[in-house]
């Protein structure tokens, strides 16, 4: 259906300049270039407040995690063309970056402290088993065995 749809707007749209062109997930699609560096400020954005926030909530700086709607709140914009301009630039959904960062943040933490995973998860705002269901469905492995993989490999690199 996209493709028809890029297809469609391409062909029906004669009065487009050449020279304000814009890549659409399956076919060129023609937008001003002011628009184009406007989504990549406004995706660029969103990753900064998104890594900054998880930061915070690891540091124990903020106590919960805030939604797609909260990060619109801060950029000034409706959620909906947040999400949209996020899906239409990068071809993954704004939560993609809140999990790959939370996920980025957890690995460090089962890799550098001691601390008990349930106090890790409860640190990210999550319930202990929840945060296990989450943590294996990215990593593959569960937080304890990521831990001890983790653990494994340092040992063996101070042997070597």
């Amino acid at each position: 259906m996209a493709k028809v749809l890029c297809k469609e707007l391409m062909e029906n749209d004669p009065r487009q300049p050449p020279e304000y062109s814009y890549f659409c997930p399956m076919e060129a699609v023609k937008l001003p270039k002011q628009i184009l560096a406007r989504q990549h400020e406004i995706v660029a954005e969103f990753i900064r407040e998104v890594n900054k926030h998880v930061e915070d909530i690891a540091a124990g700086r903020a106590t919960e995690m805030i939604e797609i709607r909260d990060f619109a709140q801060l950029m000034h914009i409706h959620p909906t063309h947040l999400s949209n301009t996020i899906k239409l630039t990068t071809g993954q959904a704004p939560c993609f970056f809140f999990e790959e960062k939370i996920m980025e943040v957890s690995r460090r933490l089962l890799s550098e402290t001691n601390d008990p995973i349930a106090n890790i998860a409860m640190q990210l705002t999550y319930d202990p088993s929840n945060f296990t269901k989450f943590f294996k469905r990215f990593q593959g492995l569960t937080p304890k065995q990521y831990r001890e993989q983790v653990y494994r490999e340092k040992m063996e690199a101070i042997a070597v």
